[in-house]
């Protein structure tokens, strides 16, 4: 495992860390415990440091699972990023005020069994909330009160980070893939220049960019995948990157050709850590062995001048009509 230095924080994390929204099952499985912790067991092992969370995954259980685990594992230095904001009903600016943001963190804090948080971000709020500075000067108030040791924002839009950036942020976590390339072009260098930590979610496009999929693939009922297609739910760039499902099978394919890869996968999360502004990507696992196949990644060798290009006139050609000017 390699490791990279996440903005700011100064903390050293490895570059392929654990994403738990499906952690201890997958979407609209049954939780369980045991699973969740042979996972969280499974990341460290593979030097894994980094799990990012939320207040909403599991309906409250990862973020117990995690600080069950870090309860059970005080030797082992674990940095968790959890998300808050996503449970208001409605949600509507308006419920990011003070009260709100601090009945989420005391929750957020309970669930992990910790003093302070390590990192908590607005979970990709209506984007006049990126813009309120009374937001983030509670935010700050309790980083003074020292609830938490570092705030940072995930987003929707590249025009939501550029504006995330105006405040004294220590992270962005963003939708970043070979189908979604946008925040490349300017919000990387803002970053970097910042010192902001860029986290990467979606790096496989929810599935797609296994190259496993088929037009005969199902997935669950209760799985994004089937219901927000076309943002029944939440935003439609959260599933499959906002790409049409039978485009992405055929574009999936086609960089599995060209790039002359089996593991379409591992190359994808590979082709991310080529951009050095990221301080980390974090692929999902429901299970331990998908953080075996996860890591690999972080060990193979970078991709050539050429295949970069490929990449990328696959995506000019294929991706980008469709999708670039919507995030």
């Amino acid at each position: 495992m390699n490791y990279r230095t996440f903005g700011k924080t100064g903390y050293r994390v490895s570059e392929i860390s654990l994403g738990t929204w499906q952690l201890g099952s997958r979407w609209g499985d049954p939780f369980s415990e045991e699973v969740a912790q042979q996972t969280l067991q499974a990341a460290v092992d593979n030097g894994i440091n980094m799990f990012d969370t939320a207040d909403i995954y599991q309906d409250g259980n990862s973020e117990q699972a995690i600080g069950r685990f870090l309860k059970a594992h005080p030797d082992k230095e674990i940095f968790v990023v959890t998300k808050m904001g996503r449970d208001l009903n409605p949600h509507v600016a308006e419920g990011y005020n003070e009260e709100n943001l601090r009945r989420f963190v005391l929750r957020s804090l309970k669930n992990q069994q910790r003093e302070a948080l390590d990192l908590t971000l607005l979970h990709c709020p209506p984007t006049p909330v990126f813009s309120n500075k009374e937001v983030f000067r509670c935010l700050d108030q309790m980083k003074a009160e020292g609830l938490i040791r570092h705030y940072g924002v995930s987003i929707e839009k590249v025009e939501e980070g550029l504006a995330a950036l105006e405040h004294d942020i220590s992270a962005i976590e963003v939708i970043f893939n070979m189908f979604r390339m946008k925040p490349a072009e300017e919000l990387f260098r803002k970053c970097a220049e910042k010192n902001v930590g860029i986290i990467v979610r979606v790096p496989l496009a929810s599935g797609l960019l296994t190259g496993k999929y088929t037009d005969q693939t199902t997935f669950g009922p209760q799985d994004h995948r089937t219901f927000n297609r076309n943002g029944e739910s939440f935003d439609k760039g959260e599933t499959f990157s906002g790409v049409d499902y039978a485009t992405g099978i055929r574009v999936a394919q086609q960089l599995k050709e060209e790039l002359h890869t089996e593991n379409l996968a591992n190359t994808a999360l590979r082709w991310i850590l080529m951009h050095p502004e990221v301080s980390v990507i974090i692929p999902g696992a429901s299970r331990p062995e998908q953080i075996v196949a996860n890591v690999k990644a972080s060990e193979l060798p970078a991709l050539t001048d050429d295949e970069m290009a490929i990449v990328k006139r696959i995506y000019d050609e294929e991706i980008r009509p469709s999708v670039h000017h919507l995030w």
